[in-house]
Order: C-alpha cells, then sequence, then structure tokens
C-alpha cells in the first residue's frame, strides 16, 4: 500500500510544500485509488511537518519546492519526495504517479540545491 500526499492550494500542486491550504492524500493499492481524503496540516513549524506526514502513514510526498533545510527529515521518516512537479491538479498528479512518469523540473531543483 502506498499513501501519496500533495500539497494543494487552489486546487492545484502548491507552489511551496509548506504553504498549502491542505493536503490530498491518495492511498493505493495495486495501482488504483482506494481512497481519497483531505487532511489540514499544522501551520506553526516547517520542521513538523515530515513528522506530521510519517503520523499520517505517507509514503510518498509530491511538491513543486521544499525547503532544503528539511529534505533529511524525510529519509529520516523513510518517506519519498519528490520534488520540482509541475503545478497541475492533484489527480493529474497521481495518474503519473501511476504511471511511474512523475518528471522533475531540473531548474526547480538546482534551485533548492544551490
Amino acid at each position: 500500500m502506498k499513501r501519496i500526499a500533495i500539497p494543494v492550494n487552489n486546487g492545484m500542486l502548491s507552489e511551496y510544500f509548506d504553504k498549502c491550504n491542505h493536503y490530498e492524500i491518495f492511498e493505493l493499492r495495486d495501482n488504483y485509488v482506494v481512497s481519497d481524503e483531505i487532511e489540514v496540516p499544522p501551520k506553526d513549524d516547517l520542521f513538523s511537518l515530515p513528522q506530521w506526514v510519517a503520523n499520517h502513514n505517507i509514503t510518498d510526498v509530491v511538491a513543486y519546492k521544499v525547503d532544503k533545510s528539511i529534505i533529511n527529515l524525510f529519509s529520516k521518516y523513510k518517506i519519498n519526495l519528490f520534488v520540482g512537479i509541475a503545478v497541475q491538479s492533484p489527480q493529474l498528479i497521481v495518474e503519473a504517479y501511476m504511471m511511474n512518469n512523475l518528471k522533475s523540473d531540473e531548474n526547480i531543483i538546482s534551485q533548492i540545491i544551490a
């Protein structure tokens, strides 16, 4: 079972992992969506978000940009992080994920690493 979290702002992938209205969480089994739920993350501390994600049994997070100071926290919780994904609807993102077709924008990746 996989649980994929997508930070959403105005119905689309949020530009920033920690500045979203909510997360849309898709549960996948055998590459089919078996549930889709909305969860509101804590707004107080950027560094608490990886633990919040882990507490929701999320295995993968899709993001456009992530503050580089918290990337290692995701690996601490064994959460896969997909960064630099184009801003689009959560449904299109999860479809691309299921087809192993998520594409990262190298320009975004280089901004995070710089």
